[in-house]
């Protein structure tokens, strides 16, 4: 990194307590210092599908305080994500990653993010030996799309129409980033993944989509997920809790579960890299809660 000032660049797998598992990202506990051309050559050199930046106390204009704040005396911090090709306004694997790295340094507790999508609060608890984060998402939100999109979409998957599972009908879903939610029938249909990098991006661009959330139902509240994230510049995403919480916004607006759920996304097996995304549901909150644990990996 000769072209950016020394900074501490830390590393860190999210959903997953085993190192080679989970989804990676870059941690910057103080990128005070860094503008965003700096940021960026970050997030490209290490590679990551995100990586995360800590550029001060509080919120970053805009964000508001709507979503909640967590407990009194939780601390604040704004927040900065970038894929190795561009910003992105929320991630949140690399929101547990860094709450992580914060409970390491300074102990469990409360957090609050002010990330650009809003203000996301994150509890951090220990579990026997483990750290576990749970981040509650901005206000989630669920729309259609439009025919042609659909057909699109699925022709730079080379999916046909009648490999989609019927009962999870396709949908844009948001909870901090904007995912295109796509079930399949059977899960080899899911693991069968080789798209056009180029036609998939230009689609995802045009809706302004981070992810598409390929889903397979394996149980009422279990799940497999993939995500490609060509915007991103990386082929796929090996554990995505921005998807995940807009994921459980979806379930919940088409009465696919209950208003109260507690459900599992499995990610990663198909990359070799598993992990594990709990996601919750609670009656009378449309916030979407996602959880998972973490571990440092080496430099």
């Amino acid at each position: 990194m000769s072209q950016i000032p020394s900074i501490d660049v830390l590393r860190y797998t999210a959903f997953s307590a085993d190192p080679e598992g989970g989804n990676p990202a870059g941690v910057v506990l103080d990128a005070s210092g860094l503008d965003d051309a700096a940021m960026l050559a970050v997030a490209a050199e290490l590679g990551y599908s995100e990586s995360a930046f800590l550029t001060g106390r509080g919120e970053p204009g805009g964000a508001g305080s709507s979503g909640g704040a967590g407990s009194s005396g939780a601390r604040e911090y704004t927040i900065r994500y970038f894929s190795p090709k561009a910003e992105v306004p929320f991630c949140g694997h690399a929101t547990v990653a860094t709450a992580l790295a914060l409970a390491e340094r300074d102990g469990p507790g409360d957090l609050v993010f002010g990330t650009r999508a809003g203000t996301v609060p994150v509890t951090v608890t220990r579990e026997g030996a483990e750290l576990r984060a749970t981040l509650t998402s901005v206000e989630p939100d669920v729309a259609d799309i439009a025919p042609d999109d659909l057909a699109e979409a699925l022709a730079a998957l080379d999916w046909p129409a009648a490999d989609l599972d019927p009962a999870l009908p396709p949908r844009i879903a948001f909870a901090g980033a904007r995912h295109l939610v796509l079930a399949a029938a059977t899960r080899e249909r899911l693991a069968d993944l080789r798209y056009d990098f180029a036609r998939l991006e230009a689609l995802m661009h045009r809706l302004d989509l981070t992810t598409l959330q390929l889903v397979w139902r394996a149980a009422p509240a279990v799940f497999h997920v993939r995500d490609p994230f060509p915007v991103g510049g990386v082929v796929e995403d090996p554990a995505t809790g921005a998807a995940a919480a807009a994921f459980g916004a979806y379930l919940r607006a088409e009465g696919l579960v209950p208003d109260t759920a507690l459900l599992t996304l499995h990610q990663g097996e198909d990359m070799g890299r598993p992990g594990t995304l709990t996601v919750e549901l609670r009656a009378g909150d449309a916030r979407v809660r996602v959880s998972g644990t973490g571990t440092r990996i080496g430099d």
